[in-house]
């Protein structure tokens, strides 16, 4: 008696800022997540940076996106772009 499109997915969503594009149908985007160091206690930023699959390669370098995770489509990419939240604002300046 479940429907199937309103099944839910435990698949992790993550934001990220797309770092490059110059593959085919591939970005690169950079995430960022807060870290607590297990002895001294500080917080500091952990980057990783990640393939994702572009289908229509929409976003460009600079734009902040969301992304989240899927079955592997090759090797490296096992995520996939949801939307692009934010465009970049001075795509020249950043490259």
């Amino acid at each position: 008696m479940t429907n199937p499109a309103m099944k839910t997915t435990s698949r992790r969503r993550m934001e990220g800022l797309v770092i490059s594009n110059k593959m085919q149908k591939t970005a690169v985007v950079q995430t960022a997540a807060l870290v607590k160091h297990a002895k001294y206690g500080k917080y500091f930023r952990k980057f990783k940076k990640l393939k994702v699959h572009d289908e229509k390669s929409e976003c460009q370098v600079g734009d902040r996106v969301e992304i989240m995770e899927s079955s592997p489509i090759s090797k490296e990419k096992k995520f996939r772009l949801v939307k692009v939240l934010e465009k970049a604002k001075h795509a020249e300046a950043i490259e």
